[in-house]
């Protein structure tokens, strides 16, 4: 299994389904608990720097719709809404615990422009440097292609801040306990792989549709995060969201979710 030991960048990814509940609004347990364990891990020596879903999600629960908007000015309402709430959960949280957040909002013009992806790094250097927990979201109040076409789903664009900040590990918070042999929600005798080597047509294939209703994510999509992030030098595992204090258990050496190392130059 990954020793973090001695790791010091890690990017955590967190999906909607870890931060909000089915209805929409804020997991307020789990959220505490996931602060005050991110918190600690700063406390720790380690820099934490978060990719968090949440926004649209949030502006659903938020704006009191039923169901995530299909059309695109309605996303942007809602990712505008949900932004401004999800940042203030975090402030608000993380503060308890004498930690600052800081927000950063990517876009796909950004991330493929090579002096503005020097920028990003840059600024996260400075920031993790101060001791702050920087925050990474989508901008999605602009960023129409991205939430009409689903280039820019998080699971990738952590992988892709995993990469551009030097990170040695990404840890995904999904919630699912890992990859498996079968999808578990249709086979309880379904396995789950602790170490994926090798991300070939097998693996692939093993991967499934979108997750919740809340959120754009699934399997398939987490496994494109791990062709990047492997791709790029950068160890990456997929685990369970539900219980933050799994995170204590990962740092320690446990078994926990799925691991896939990076490949070897």
């Amino acid at each position: 299994m990954i020793n973090l030991k001695n790791k010091k960048r890690i990017v955590i990814k967190l999906g909607t389904s870890t931060l909000a509940h089915k209805t929409g609004k804020l997991n307020i347990r789990r959220m505490t608990n996931l602060t005050r364990v991110l918190a600690d891990l700063r406390n720790a020596g380690y820099e934490i720097i978060l990719v968090s879903s949440g926004a649209v999600g949030l502006g659903v629960g938020k704006l009191n719709l039923k169901e995530r908007p299909k059309d695109t000015p309605t996303k942007q309402a809602a990712a505008a809404v949900g932004q401004c709430e999800l940042m203030h959960v975090y402030d608000e949280m993380f503060s308890k615990y004498s930690v600052t957040v800081a927000q950063i909002l990517l876009t796909k013009t950004i991330i493929s422009t090579p002096d503005r992806v020097d920028n990003v790094r840059n600024a996260v250097d400075t920031l993790t440097a101060m001791g702050v927990v920087p925050i990474v979201n989508e901008n999605d109040t602009v960023a129409i292609d991205e939430l009409e076409l689903e280039i820019g789903e998080n699971d990738s664009l952590s992988a892709i801040v995993a990469s551009i900040v030097g990170a040695e590990v990404l840890i995904i918070l999904s919630d699912i306990d890992g990859l498996y042999s079968e999808d578990p929600h249709k086979n309880q005798n379904a396995e789950m792989i602790s170490v994926v080597n090798q991300i070939d047509d097998s693996i692939e294939h093993l991967a499934g549709g979108a997750g919740s209703s809340l959120g754009s994510g699934g399997m398939a999509t987490k496994i494109t995060a791990a062709k990047i992030a492997t791709t790029a030098g950068v160890d990456m595992v997929i685990m369970n969201g539900r219980n933050p204090e799994d995170l204590y258990k990962l740092f320690d050496g446990e078994q926990i979710g799925t691991y896939f190392p990076a490949a070897k130059s």
